[in-house]
């Protein structure tokens, strides 16, 4: 079975003051506290996640 790829992503600042939806992709993300690291799969879907939010994320190397 082949392993799914995964990604790394770094929650480094603060969403005080971003609008409404911008807080539930945080959390849909999975992040509940600040310069979190949670690790991912590498899907479209979390990757359009994290680009609209890129202001708020980034994505680690492996």
């Amino acid at each position: 079975m082949a392993e799914t790829k995964k990604i790394r992503i770094e929650y480094y600042r603060s969403q005080n003051s971003t609008p409404v939806k911008h807080r539930a992709v945080v959390k849909g993300l999975g992040f509940t506290r600040l310069n979190q690291i949670v690790e991912r799969e590498d899907t479209v879907a979390i990757r359009g996640m994290v680009k609209k939010i890129p202001y708020l994320v980034r994505i680690l190397e492996n």
